[in-house]
């Protein structure tokens, strides 16, 4: 096959073309992504020389660009390319519709135009909304987002669904919970955890601690994305998720004592805006329809998770000080942004 993936370079990105080109050696992969801040090449070291791997750094937004490197009649675009984290799109939005909203239309137009054959769009559970007690968000729920971030993924999706209805263009959907795992970028709140109390630093808990989130490995769901892509009905959305929803306090305390830390590294801080309380996705219909199953408990995902981040030292350092961004500007002759740091 022959896949085109935006923002490959990213956490879940980074992990699918890892896992696919391991399953699939014979397959080519181009992974097109902008490098923002959350884009790190070194999550890719395995596969750079294959020579069935290509980077192309770019932006969605170019639509040349994508004319010129996706391959024409490619098997599938794996689009993962987003701006994801919550807060930055509270405190700014309008570069979260620039890349989610118009990045996924203008993809979707270059699609067309060079005859591919199927797209995955890579959705997630926020943009239902918070789910009440005992709820559990389907696939056939109404879209009810209540962040900026959301928001462009919900309207993302329906541009998605337009150019099926439209242009007949054969595509599938997914949302997943909670992704965690090795290579994630430390400012979502397990990575930022585990960082900040291996440095014996305070963990910032969000008012009372109690939004449950669902937790799933993002292994899983890299398994659970190419059942969807090779199998999956053209126009259907598929639910992943852990099946075992947590509040972060939980959570938080469960990560200290694998790491043997105490609970005095919690540090309450102020709500974020609009918080939603809880996500639940039910996901009966991967499991029917793709025999899809999670098969990484939370407890040892997470002590996987914080072994890795334990013996990957450098990894975490020259992230948090913006030093992985040399590569880019020696390359490209990118400046790091002054929000790359993460704040100690």
């Amino acid at each position: 096959m022959k896949l085109f993936v935006t923002g490959g370079a990213g956490f879940i990105g980074s992990q699918f073309i890892r896992d696919w080109m391991g399953k699939f050696p014979e397959s080519t992969v181009v992974n097109f992504d902008k490098l923002t801040y959350a884009g790190n090449l070194a999550n890719l070291a395995e596969v750079e020389t294959n020579p069935n791997y290509q980077f192309v750094r770019g932006d969605v937004c170019d639509r040349e660009l994508l004319l010129e490197t996706i391959p024409q009649g490619a098997d599938a675009i794996v689009h993962f390319a987003a701006e994801s984290h919550v807060d930055r799109s509270i405190a700014g939005a309008s570069e979260f519709i620039r890349a989610n909203v118009m990045g996924t239309q203008v993809l979707l137009d270059a699609a067309r135009e060079r005859k591919v054959k199927r797209f995955l769009h890579i959705s997630t559970d926020e943009v239902g909304g918070s789910m009440g007690p005992g709820d559990w968000f389907t696939e056939e729920c109404p879209l009810d987002p209540s962040n900026p971030y959301a928001a462009s993924k919900a309207a993302a999706e329906h541009l998605v669904r337009a150019a099926g209805a439209t242009f007949g263009l054969d595509y599938v959907i997914t949302r997943t919970g909670n992704n965690y795992g090795p290579y994630q970028f430390p400012e979502k709140l397990l990575p930022l955890a585990i960082c900040n109390a291996m440095g014996n630093l305070p963990i910032p808990v969000y008012g009372d601690g109690q939004q449950v989130r669902d937790w799933v490995h993002v292994s899983d769901n890299c398994r659970a994305l190419q059942l969807v892509l090779r199998h999956g009905k053209a126009g259907e959305t598929y639910h992943i998720g852990g099946g075992k929803p947590q509040k972060n306090l939980d959570v938080l305390k469960t990560l200290l004592s694998i790491l043997g830390c105490d609970e005095s590294l919690l540090t309450r801080v102020a709500d974020r805006p609009g918080h939603d309380v809880r996500y639940a996705v039910d996901f009966r219909k991967i499991e029917r329809d793709l025999s899809w199953r999670a098969t990484t408990t939370f407890h040892q995902g997470l002590s996987e998770t914080i072994e890795w981040y334990r013996q990957n030292s450098e990894w975490i350092r020259n992230v948090r000080n913006g030093e992985y961004l040399n590569y880019y500007q020696q390359q490209y002759g990118l400046r790091a942004p002054a929000a790359t740091v993460i704040a100690q």
